[in-house]
């Protein structure tokens, strides 16, 4: 997939996961997105080679909850 086309995923992707840490955290839209942005799984997500864009929002939202709390993000089975 090209990068025109990964960046409009990762469009689709970050709102249910912004979503997610606003609901989950008690967070707002500003502090949500910037912990999103900043965060290593947003890093995995624009490098195309990782694949991680195919994981839904859901599953991408338990991973950046394993980062924020223990700093490592475990990747599912068929990321490997």
């Amino acid at each position: 997939m090209d990068k025109k086309n990964i960046s409009s995923v990762i469009a689709m992707i970050t709102p249910g996961i912004i979503k997610l840490l606003i609901e989950n955290r008690k967070l707002d839209l500003e502090d949500a997105s910037e912990i999103l942005y900043n965060s290593r799984l947003y890093e995995l997500l624009e490098d195309e080679e990782t694949k991680m864009w195919r994981l839904g929002f859901p599953l991408l939202y338990d991973l950046l909850e394993e980062e924020l709390t223990t700093g490592n993000i475990t990747f599912p089975e068929e990321q490997i």
